[in-house]
């Protein structure tokens, strides 16, 4: 009996020992693990910024085709196409390629005559719903001009061709992606000779690159609108200037500090 016993109570102390053994393990695997994170390094960040100044390469523009009618929506259809049709022939006889035309919008709505309802207190005739007098059909279209000597004349032309608004005009670098890489580039060496220059002040060295994160400027354009209204097939075609635009990324280096 006093063996059995013995032997319970060893068995008992080996399982707890066991036990203890393995927490202490993954306490120290856990303490190690968080003592290699980059978290854990005495680190400083810097942050630089690279600006690349170039000149849009292309013209996006809207240009619409309004029309209203009556109630037969068939010939109002082939009134908004024909006159849309025109515009488009025009625009890709200037240089507007196929790829390059899109249609962003088409609509057909209702047009009401609504009724004035305004009766004596002790009538109760209900006032007649609105009734349909005919419809709207409104298609819109976005390009590309490349070739910016022609910018005015397109503008101008669609208008004479049937369009009742020009729109949205705005001047745009078609493919960011080399600009975008120059100004990641200035802004990553920039970046590099800053974080030198903190080392060398602080009097550290400088460790591993921990992280780097990147952030841009957002590129707001310039946008005008033509009504069709004054500009009649003797209006002169205005002068467009494309300007410049600044792209500009903001990179942020992260190194350890040995």
């Amino acid at each position: 009996m006093m063996n059995n016993k013995i032997k319970d109570y060893l068995g008992v102390a080996i399982i707890a020992t066991m036990i203890i053994f393995a927490y202490a393990a993954t306490a120290y695997v856990n303490a190690f693990s968080r003592s290699i994170q980059p978290s854990s390094f005495r680190s400083f960040s810097v942050s630089a910024e690279g600006k690349i100044t170039t000149i849009p390469d292309v013209a996006q523009f809207s240009f619409s085709v309004k029309t209203e009618g009556g109630k037969n929506i068939a010939d109002l259809q082939k009134e908004n196409t024909e006159k849309m049709n025109q515009a488009i022939e025009f625009v890709k006889a200037n240089g507007v390629e196929t790829k390059d035309i899109k249609t962003t919008n088409y609509s057909l709505e209702p047009r009401y005559q609504y009724y004035n309802c305004s009766r004596p207190e002790n009538n109760a005739t209900p006032c007649p719903p609105p009734d349909i007098v005919g419809y709207t059909i409104n298609q819109t279209i976005s390009g590309k001009i490349r070739d910016f000597k022609k910018i005015g004349d397109v503008l101008a032309g669609v208008v004479q061709k049937g369009a009742n608004e020009v729109s949205s005009l705005s001047f745009v670098i078609d493919d960011q992606t080399l600009v975008q890489d120059q100004a990641r580039n200035e802004a990553i060496t920039k970046a590099k000779t800053k974080a030198a220059s903190v080392a060398k002040a602080g009097g550290f060295r400088l460790g591993r690159l921990l992280s780097i994160e990147e952030g841009s400027t957002p590129i707001y354009y310039g946008y005008e609108t033509m009504k069709s209204a004054g500009l009649g097939s003797e209006a002169a075609s205005p002068t467009i200037e494309a300007g410049s635009q600044e792209i500009t990324i903001t990179m942020t280096l992260r190194y350890e500090i040995q």
